[in-house]
């Protein structure tokens, strides 16, 4: 009886020990190679500050702190640094040279750790500090960035964070109240309130170098001042409608209008960078301009709101689908549109590859075509960052997971061969593994791509040998 008591308990040890087991590994797993391609259904599956069960009422019209409260913890501080180019290990160095800080906002989306804020925020910086509102603090990555929406996507190492929920900025009318939160002048965690003042603002701040840019704000009148970029823009549910990104002023502070990108073109931009590191941009290929009474009157159109088109590319989506100059657009997909800044949006929300329907006014006809939208190169399909295994003379390799529980580390990257070049000048030998990158965790071979397609100068390079001998290098990149 005694020895089958023993051999059951045995059997049940054995059982809980391996389910703990299989528990983490899928934990451990998934930190590091995070199994979804897009934040919007990520974001369905934890909501960590959003129950459903919600004790906030709206009862008298509306209540700035019940979703102050809720969004305030996923609303972060970036500190960024910019470095001369140069590279030292020398503390001292460091000390009576200090590289230039800046700093801005940022909002956390998943409860691992992506973060979205504006791409001027973190642009050229050589080191990214999140600093979290219960003042922990991480190195980040830049996952991706794009400068024709002024929107970047970073990632922090670290698990069960508060994030904000994704609303929906095409419900927004003028006069609803808003919330805007980030950190003005470095003051942590401010929040201030106002009205949504106007959509679909055009106000020629941004820049593209194939004239890409993509600018339909949000205009409100809540506080923003300088550190503000990157943060939220939130209703009173609490919800995600836009990154703030702007203001209007002659004096570089606020002045009565303030500007957000709204998030439903920050939720497909944000996806791209996810899943391939750049933007998918599907473009109608024409050159555009808004209808205006004097326009209309000149080249008398049977409308005095739209979109005039004054030029087709050749091989594009406009021209398969049969649009020629003159043309008025007045919808995509069945949404008005009464300006450049709207249609823009409309269709910067698809991707190559993706039909949308244009509905136009010629002759005083109007007609409706089906067009597939193409990228800048006249290809209906994405492209994906490729990602290079052997890099100024060093061949990388993923590491498998059962030989990182052997050495004791998070994640890290093999060189398993070198030739001559930057890394075996800067000393590194054949068998070093690579953990971090300027104090960034550095998971597998991709990471390790997309860390040094944004880096110039000086890189600060950890890591360890088999023996566990850790090493620390600095890499003139």
């Amino acid at each position: 009886m005694k020895r089958s008591l023993l051999i059951l308990t045995v059997i049940i040890s054995a059982f809980i020990g391996a389910s703990i087991g299989v528990i983490f590994t899928i934990r451990y797993i998934d930190v590091l190679n995070p199994s979804y391609t897009s934040i919007q259904e990520k974001q369905k599956t934890a909501f960590v500050n959003y129950l459903e069960d919600s004790t906030a009422k709206f009862t008298k019209g509306f209540n700035f702190g019940e979703a102050a409260r809720q969004i305030t913890p996923a609303v972060v501080h970036i500190r960024t640094t910019y470095g001369s180019g140069e590279f030292s290990l020398n503390p001292l160095k460091q000390y009576l040279n200090p590289p230039a800080r800046s700093s801005g906002s940022g909002v956390i989306l998943t409860d691992d750790g992506y973060i979205v804020t504006n791409n001027h925020v973190i642009e050229e910086a050589t080191q990214i500090e999140v600093v979290m509102n219960n003042n922990q603090r991480f190195y980040a990555k830049i996952i991706g960035k794009d400068p024709s929406t002024d929107l970047a996507l970073l990632k922090i190492k670290a698990r069960n964070l508060p994030f904000v929920k994704y609303g929906n900025s095409d419900l927004i009318t003028p006069g609803e109240w808003v919330l805007a939160i980030g950190n003005p002048f470095d003051l942590n965690s401010t929040v201030t309130a106002g009205i949504v003042s106007a959509k679909a603002r055009n106000i020629g701040i941004l820049r593209d170098r194939n004239n890409l840019q993509v600018e339909s704000f949000i205009q409100t009148d809540a506080a923003v001042n300088p550190g503000n970029s990157g943060g939220a823009l939130v209703n009173l549910k609490g919800e995600l409608i836009g990154i703030n990104s702007a203001i209007a002023t002659s004096t570089g502070n606020y002045a009565g209008y303030s500007f957000a990108i709204p998030v439903s073109l920050v939720k497909k931009i944000v996806d791209d960078l996810l899943e391939f590191g750049v933007v998918q941009r599907g473009l109608l290929g024409v050159q555009i301009i808004d209808v205006s009474a004097e326009l209309a009157e000149n080249r008398s159109l049977d409308v005095v709101q739209g979109v005039y088109v004054t030029h087709v590319n050749q091989n594009s989506a406009a021209e398969e689908a049969g649009m020629t100059t003159g043309d008025v657009i007045i919808a995509i997909d069945s949404h008005v549109v009464n300006s450049v800044s709207e249609l823009q949006e409309w269709v910067a929300r698809n991707r190559p590859g993706q039909s949308i329907t244009v509905t136009f006014m010629r002759d005083g006809e109007t007609k409706s075509v089906r067009t597939t939208l193409k990228n800048f190169e006249g290809s209906d399909k994405v492209e994906a960052i490729k990602v290079a295994h052997e890099l100024e003379g060093a061949t990388f390799e993923d590491i498998p997971y059962h030989n990182l529980t052997k050495l004791n580390i998070d994640g890290g990257i093999l060189i398993s061969h070198l030739t001559d070049g930057k890394w075996k000048k800067a000393g590194i030998k054949e068998g070093f593994i690579i953990t971090h990158i300027d104090k960034v965790p550095i998971d597998n071979v991709e990471d390790l791509n997309r860390t040094l397609g944004f880096k110039t100068g000086g890189i600060l390079v950890e890591g360890i040998y088999s023996k566990n001998e850790k090493e620390v290098y600095g890499v003139d990149w």
